[in-house]
C-alpha cells in the first residue's frame, strides 16, 4: 500500500487533506469563523497536509494513522448516538 501512495502523490495529498479537514471540523472547530479566517485555516491545513505528505512518502504511515483517528471518531459518534437514544427511553 505504501508503494501505491508513493506512485500517486496527488491522490495521497488529497486523502491526507480530507482526513485532516474532517478531524479539524469534528474536534477543533468550536464556532463558525469569519470567511477570511476560515480561508487562512484551510490554507494552513493544506500546508500541513503537504508536510505530512512528505512524511508519508518517507517512511511514516500518516494515512493509516489518520484513518484510524477518523474511524475512532465514527465509533465514538455511534456509541454516543445509541447511549443518548437509550437514555431518552
Amino acid at each position: 500500500m505504501t508503494e501505491w501512495f508513493r506512485e500517486h502523490p496527488y491522490i495521497t495529498y488529497v486523502i491526507i487533506f480530507v482526513l485532516m479537514t474532517y478531524v479539524y471540523n469534528k474536534v477543533f472547530k468550536m464556532r463558525r469563523l469569519p470567511i477570511l479566517k476560515e480561508i487562512i485555516v484551510y490554507i494552513v491545513l493544506g500546508i500541513g497536509a503537504l508536510m505530512l505528505l512528505m512524511f508519508q512518502l518517507g517512511a511514516l504511515p500518516i494515512v493509516a494513522s489518520l484513518t484510524v483517528a477518523v474511524a475512532m471518531m465514527f465509533l465514538y459518534r455511534i456509541r454516543y448516538f445509541f447511549t443518548s437514544r437509550a437514555n431518552r427511553k
